[in-house]
Order: structure tokens, then C-alpha cells, then sequence
């Protein structure tokens, strides 16, 4: 009963972690129009909190690792919250980076420890399950963060961010008192002892580099498509602004949420016999995104870019949903955390770059058709490195439970 109460309480620190990370986006012509911002610097609003969250995702595992999880995500949802509010009422450009960079800082914490202590309460077949359905919740953030645009128009993009901020500072006070505690040897690894065939793999196992070289390439492509879809439809098809973000942001997101409800069924009871279903299944996917990138950069027909979209979006849930269960099966679990940073790092940072790289060339009347259809063979290059990872085969855990 624990292992799913954790799962159901940090579901919802996820969708406040994705949403506060994704209402600038949809927000964007006010805050363009609040600070005078040409494409450049609006694309570094972002790409700021991306650099930084990677930046931070290096030690931010081994922080969670080695001091503890719990108190790792108390503080990163307080802060993260804090900062949320703080950027309604901002008073220049540089002040909303700097607020931008505080939720980089604070956010990177919380995902490493999140999935390592939900992977350390399901230990089998229910591992991809509990991750989906803790990932859904960063879905459902961006759905929400996507309306962000239809809440501006009605109450004004700084009362929303105000409005976000105290709902997620007010939930920090909740988590504390009810979140359940697991074991000391769950909750700080570094302090339990690792069996044999646990401590026998590190950080430089084969499989977890090509996940980390998988990361980088997934980054750049999926974070560049998520930050500039609303702008797309907005400048480059036309739809109003109060749409653009529902069009993009939260149909992506939607699909998302699906594709990792359909993987991690499948991967749950295929990997009982096939340990690369946690890879494969997602390798797969992602062939299928890279043609729809390609797609999507080559027509102006709404449906068949938000089918495109939804394709892309359901790639993307097939990976969230297990990522940290193929982690698993490369590192030891003392690791867990650290290993998910890393790959955090990887895929912002390399977002970030892409992010500011799009709205450069956008400012240079390059089409973000073209920097998408760009993106699809980076698209296709991740789910090559998915498709030939073969996972360290490790032992079956037990059952979902407390530790």
C-alpha cells in the first residue's frame, strides 16, 4: 500500500514540477510583449532554466544518493515554488532569467530522487508502471502549463505565476507531514551494503553510456519541439494564442501520457522473459517519431501536425516510462539516483543549446519547420542507441512493497 501512496503523492509533485517549467511557453506573447523580447531571448528564457537544471542534474543524484531522498524532494518542490511565484513579479528580462535559473537549481533535485525512491518501493514487475504513472504527472503539468496562454488572457501572466507558485509551496507543507518513510537502507543507499552482483556495475557500464548518449541526442530534439511548438503554431500557422499552447504543448503532453501507459504495460510483462524490452520498446517508437519530425516540418495542415505531434508525444511517454527501470538493470542501485542526474544533464543541457539554437535561427527567418525536420534525425540517432543497448541482465527483485 506504501509503494502506491508514495507513487500517488509525488505524482502530483510532478505535474507542479512540468508545469511551472512550461507556462512561460504557452505564455509567451505577454511576456514577450512585458519585456520587448526579439525570438533570441525569449528561446534563452528557457534554454537558461535548461542549462542550469542540467548543470545542477551532475551531483544532484549523488546528492539524493548520498544524504537522502525524501528531504531532497521537501526542498526542491519548496524552492522550486517559491521561485514560481517570484517570476510574477519580475521587473525586467534579467530578473525573470534569474528567476528561471533558481528553478533550474531547485527542480533538477527532485526528479533523480523521485524515480530511484519509487524504483526502490517496486522492485518487479510493477517498476514501469510506478514510473509511468509518476512521469504521467510531468504530462499533466505541461497540459496544465499549456493552458497558461487561456489563463494570462484572464487574469494577466503574473497572477498566474503567482497563482501556481502558492499552490505548490502549499503542497511542499503537505508532503512533509504525509509522505511514508521508507527504510533507512531505501531512503540512503550509501548506507546499506550492496550485494555481489549489485556493486559489480558502475557508471561506465556500456549500456548506461549509450542511455547517456541516448539522452543528449532525445534532449535536443523533444525539448526543442516542446518549447517552440506553441510559438510555431502561433507565428508560422496562424492559430491564436490562447490555442497555440493547447495545440502544442498540452496535445504533446497528452500523447505522452498514453504512450507511457501502453509501454510500460508492455515492457512490464515483456521484460519477465526479454530483459531488453526497456529499451526495445522505446527504440522502436522512436523510429516511428523521427519520420513523424520529418513530417511534421513539411506540411501546414493543423491535423497532420497534431498528428504528428501525438506521435512524437507517445515516443517520448514510451521513454519516460522506462528509463529509470533500464537504468536499473546497468548500475547498482546505490548508483540509482546518480546515474538518473546524469542522464538528466545530458538531455537538458543539449535541449537548452538546441532551444536557443531555434530561436537564433528563427531570428535569422529560418523556419521552426526546418529546425524540426533538423530534429528528427537526432530523433532517429536516440532510438538507434536504444535499439542496440543490451541491459546487464540483473536478478528478479520482489514484488512491489515497502523496502
Amino acid at each position: 500500500r506504501a509503494a502506491w501512496v508514495v507513487v500517488a503523492m509525488l505524482w502530483l509533485v510532478a505535474l507542479l514540477n512540468c508545469r511551472g517549467r512550461n507556462i512561460v511557453t504557452a505564455m509567451g506573447e505577454p511576456v514577450k510583449a512585458a519585456f520587448s523580447l526579439g525570438d533570441a531571448q525569449f528561446g534563452l528564457v528557457s534554454s537558461t532554466f535548461m542549462w542550469v537544471y542540467g548543470a545542477c542534474s551532475l551531483f544532484a543524484g549523488y546528492v539524493a544518493d548520498r544524504f537522502g531522498r525524501r528531504p531532497v524532494i521537501f526542498a526542491s518542490l519548496a524552492i522550486w515554488s517559491a521561485a514560481t511565484f517570484a517570476t510574477g513579479s519580475v521587473l525586467s528580462f534579467e530578473g525573470m532569467l534569474a528567476a528561471r535559473a533558481i528553478m533550474g537549481v531547485s527542480e533538477a533535485f527532485y526528479m533523480p530522487a523521485a524515480v530511484a525512491l519509487i524504483a526502490e518501493y517496486h522492485r518487479g514487475s510493477t517498476r514501469s508502471r510506478a514510473t509511468a504513472l509518476h512521469l504521467s504527472g510531468t504530462h499533466a503539468g505541461a497540459i496544465c502549463g499549456g493552458l497558461g496562454g487561456l489563463l494570462a488572457d484572464e487574469v494577466g501572466w503574473r497572477t498566474a505565476f503567482h497563482l501556481f507558485g502558492a499552490v505548490g509551496v502549499g503542497y511542499a507543507l503537505v508532503l512533509i507531514a504525509f509522505l511514508p518513510k521508507p527504510s533507512e537502507a531505501a531512503e540512503n543507499p550509501a548506507t546499506a551494503e550492496p550485494s555481489a552482483v549489485d556493486s559489480s556495475t558502475g557508471l561506465a557500464a556500456r549500456g548506461f553510456l549509450l542511455l547517456l548518449a541516448m539522452s543528449a541526442f532525445d534532449g535536443a530534439a523533444l525539448w526543442t519541439l516542446r518549447n517552440w511548438l506553441p510559438e510555431f503554431f502561433r507565428t508560422e500557422l496562424g492559430v491564436a494564442s490562447r490555442w497555440a499552447g493547447l495545440l502544442g504543448t498540452s496535445t504533446f503532453s497528452a500523447a505522452a501520457f498514453l504512450g507511457m501507459l501502453v509501454a510500460s504495460s508492455l515492457s512490464d510483462r515483456w521484460s519477465r522473459t526479454y530483459p531488453r524490452a526497456r529499451t526495445l520498446i522505446p527504440g522502436v517508437w522512436y523510429s516511428a517519431a523521427a519520420v513523424a519530425f520529418v513530417v511534421l516540418g513539411a506540411t501546414s495542415s493543423v491535423p497532420v501536425l497534431v498528428g504528428c505531434v501525438l506521435v512524437a508525444g507517445s515516443a517520448r511517454g514510451s521513454l519516460d516510462a522506462n528509463l529509470m527501470p533500464a537504468v536499473c538493470t546497468q548500475i547498482s542501485r546505490k548508483y540509482w539516483a546518480t546515474g538518473y542526474g546524469l542522464l538528466n544533464f545530458a538531455g537538458t543541457t543539449a535541449g537548452g543549446a538546441m532551444t536557443f539554437a531555434g530561436g537564433w535561427l528563427k531570428d535569422q527567418n529560418v523556419p521552426l519547420s526546418a529546425t524540426f525536420q533538423m530534429a528528427g534525425g537526432l530523433v532517429l540517432v536516440a532510438g538507434i542507441c536504444l535499439l542496440v543497448a543490451r541491459p546487464r541482465v540483473v536478478p528478479p527483485l520482489p514484488h512491489a512493497g515497502t523496502p
